[in-house]
């Protein structure tokens, strides 16, 4: 798993469970960003696009009054676990975070998450819904070099497959397989050269998960 921790240990032990020999071998590490309690007035609502940034904000202030609406599931039930009650779930992508903001939301958006965002929430909502966005972490590259031995690589976003693809190199992974979590988060992937490079149904690693199927004897 090249996910960043604690997110590769949740991993790990589903892998596990699975049947699977787990590797953890994170390619990013999740960093706070440290700031003021932000100040929440005027706002109508809260937009998390993983759970990083749920852990993140709920760092900074107390407050748990505000909706939350979350890009999946997973994120969704970190809001839940860190306090908030009122939390809805797009259950997909970023886009569809945006469809349920434009459709649900009242007033302006606060969207606190990465300084790298993978997605530009802001952008798909221009003109309908003011999103205002607030860095609470950052996604920083490990450069850990890949373990010797391994089958296949599990890749949950399109920052992680850059990482990936840069430390395996052209070529560098035949005879391995990768899945991954999107079509964005698969294509730095394509000069690697993986036997095989699958990607999931939904962008949710319970679709990952499915989408890596059962354990061979000698994985």
């Amino acid at each position: 798993m090249t996910r960043a921790q604690p997110g590769a240990a949740r991993t790990a032990g589903r892998l596990a469970a699975l049947g699977f020999a787990p590797v953890a071998a994170p390619v990013l590490e999740i960093r706070p960003v440290a700031g003021p309690e932000p100040d929440l007035n005027g706002t109508g609502a809260l937009a998390f696009t993983s759970p990083n940034g749920v852990d993140a904000f709920a760092r900074l202030t107390p407050r748990r009054d505000l909706p939350v609406f979350a890009v999946g599931d997973a994120t969704a039930a970190a809001a839940r676990g860190a306090g908030w009650n009122d939390v809805v779930s797009a259950s997909g992508a970023i886009e569809d975070l945006a469809r349920l903001l434009a459709d649900r939301a009242s007033g302006p958006v606060l969207a606190p998450g990465a300084r790298e965002p993978a997605g530009d929430l802001a952008g798909l909502l221009a003109g309908r819904v003011e999103v205002r966005r607030l860095v609470v972490y950052e996604a920083v590259e490990t450069q850990a070099s890949p373990p010797a031995d391994w089958d296949v690589v599990l890749v949950h976003s399109p920052r992680a497959g850059r990482a990936i693809a840069a430390a395996v190199g052209v070529n560098g992974a035949r005879g391995r397989r990768a899945v991954a979590i999107s079509t964005n988060a698969a294509a730095p992937l394509q000069p690697c050269g993986f036997d095989r490079l699958d990607i999931a149904a939904a962008p949710a690693e319970a679709a990952m998960l499915e989408a890596l199927g059962n354990p061979d004897a000698d994985v």
